[in-house]
């Protein structure tokens, strides 16, 4: 059985959305879930490259929201691309006046970096290149400080608990209390992206999806699921176990690091005209050929590193950590599934399909980076739709006593079964990594859905004793990971176009008829037919209900 407790609001995921999604809430109760074994989880300690805001001299969010409309390849929501902008740059100044660390010129202004496809210096880092560290340690203390927040570490969010169209909990495994259903009249999924669906990705190994497959089946719409940004530049020094390769900031190449062919040759002026700074896509596509074709591609930051030797402290770290010296040789690079465009739709202020149900950071789909995300937009967005899902549930004002709730019957998860899970979970993240990663086509796509099948079959199939903690969080990534791997394959199947970080070899050019956002459920999977429609109407209803101020 599982015991019941009234959370008040639930924030499931502790990176850089949910923190602030739990501290925007304040004086309102929180729970904070986390599967983590610490507070700060998730991509965003991560993230090396910084924050972009157009906070700048002679900058403007107006120009901002065109250069992430520009990466976004024709579908960017131009409405939340600008909102992100405006709101952005004021998230980021507020960040700085409450004494964020950031890293500033000598006369006290932040320093400002300039990167991939933005058309100025927007970028603001905190420890040069470990904003994402910096910035997450320093909300989660202040997350620790709060006294409305409850935080609860090595707690496992299995399934949303929804009843006539509204979420009514959260049913989740903890290691020390075991099952929990956590009442609640609204909860926020934070969960972070889906990069372990992939064999080799740069997001730590607790990317699994969780909160997108968690919404999907409880019937939440999706959407742009078959857009997954891969990271042209993670360090290639992967051993084939699918651990996490790092990455390798995409501020070097701002700063003038160039790309290498094995014969040293640089080739990327031959690709683009901007070259290293263009788009992730483009630029990730080209190093994966020369990868696939057995060249050796390198990333050569020698005159960056003489220039500037203390700004990138991370990468020096990892180099090193891999025998490598990049001040004296160019290193190893290859692509690596970095960050997901699509997730779990959402209207301005953060509000699905389900009632009472949000979504913020990079499990929701708010349709800003339509389908190819800006460098150094994702922190910013977490920031400021964190902020807004946190204000819309606070405008709405306190709900009445919590609805009776029925306790949904608990998984028979299989103790013992970690062994046999392993292979199974390798054996998905090959055949996405193979037939739904950079280049797609219809037949590999069909291939990897029979594959996703069959370790379906198996996963279903295994038996065993009572499970203990790490046993179940094992068994539910591995049942969310299937679960995403079957949506992320059947949407690319159906955009049978190139555009953004989708990319077709048997449909290489863009299609005007399909220059437009998709939306699924989970339903749909055994669809074969088109993409649905944009549902632009129900999106725009709901922004019309958004209260004044969000």
């Amino acid at each position: 059985m599982a015991s019941i407790r009234d959370a008040g609001t639930v924030v499931v995921g502790s990176g850089l959305a949910g923190l602030t999604a739990a501290l925007r809430l304040s004086p309102r109760p929180v729970t904070l879930l986390t599967k983590t074994g610490q507070l700060a989880g998730g991509s965003s300690p991560y993230a090396q490259g910084g924050i972009a805001a157009a906070i700048g001299p002679g900058d403007d969010p107006d120009e901002h929201a065109a250069d992430t409309m520009m990466a976004g390849a024709g579908i960017t929501d131009a409405l939340m691309a600008r909102l992100l902008a405006a709101e952005g740059a004021d998230q980021v100044r507020r960040l700085l006046a409450s004494g964020m660390p950031f890293d500033r010129a000598v006369d006290g202004t932040p320093k400002l970096g300039r990167e991939a496809a933005h058309g100025r210096a927007r970028i603001v880092h905190a420890g040069g290149d470990a904003t994402g560290r910096v910035v997450v340690d320093e909300l989660a203390a202040r997350v620790r400080l709060t006294p409305s927040v409850t935080v609860m570490t090595r707690a496992f969010a299995h399934e949303l608990v929804v009843r006539d169209g509204r979420v009514q909990g959260v049913l989740a495994r903890h290691a020390e209390e075991g099952w929990v259903l956590h009442r609640a009249e609204n909860v926020v999924l934070a969960t972070g992206g889906i990069g372990s669906v992939y064999l080799h990705t740069t997001n730590p190994a607790e990317n699994t999806g969780d909160g997108l497959a968690m919404a999907a089946r409880a019937g939440a719409r999706l959407g742009g699921l078959e857009f997954v940004q891969f990271h042209p530049t993670a360090l290639a020094v992967g051993d084939g176990s699918g651990r996490p390769l790092p990455l390798l900031t995409e501020a070097l190449r701002g700063a003038g690091a160039v790309l290498l062919d094995g014969a040293g040759r640089r080739f990327m002026a031959a690709e683009h005209p901007d070259a290293e700074l263009a788009p992730r896509d483009i630029v990730a596509r080209a190093v994966w050929r020369r990868v696939a074709a057995g060249d050796r591609v390198t990333l050569d930051m020698r005159a960056v590193l003489a220039g500037e030797p203390d700004h990138f402290p991370t990468v020096l770290g990892l180099c090193a950590e891999a025998g490598l010296d990049p001040r004296r040789e160019p290193v190893p690079v290859a692509p690596a599934a970095h960050y997901h465009m699509g997730g779990v739709a959402t209207d301005v202020a953060g509000r699905t399909s389900i009632a009472g149900l949000h979504a913020c950071g990079e499990v929701a789909d708010t349709g800003v980076h339509g389908a190819n995300r800006l460098a150094s937009n994702s922190l910013l967005e977490a920031l400021v739709f964190g902020d807004r899902v946190a204000r819309a549930i606070s405008a709405a004002g306190p709900g009445g006593p919590p609805p009776p709730v029925a306790v949904p019957s608990l998984p028979q998860v299989p103790g013992g079964s970690e062994a046999a899970l392993a292979p199974l979970r390798h054996r998905l993240r090959s055949a996405m990594y193979d037939r739904a990663g950079l280049s797609r086509d219809a037949a590999g796509m069909a291939d990897g859905l029979s594959r996703i099948r069959d370790l379906q079959a198996e996963f279903d199939g295994i038996s065993g004793g009572p499970a203990g903690f790490e046993e179940t969080v094992a068994w539910g990534e591995l049942r969310n990971l299937l679960l995403v791997a079957r949506l992320v394959t059947h949407a690319a199947s159906l955009r049978r176009e190139s555009r953004g970080a989708h990319f077709r070899a048997d449909f290489p050019e863009a299609s005007e008829a399909l220059r437009r956002r998709s939306f699924l459920t989970l339903a749909d999977l055994g669809r074969s037919d088109a993409l649905q429609p944009d549902c632009r109407q129900p999106l725009k209803e709901a922004r019309h209900a958004v209260p004044a101020g969000l």
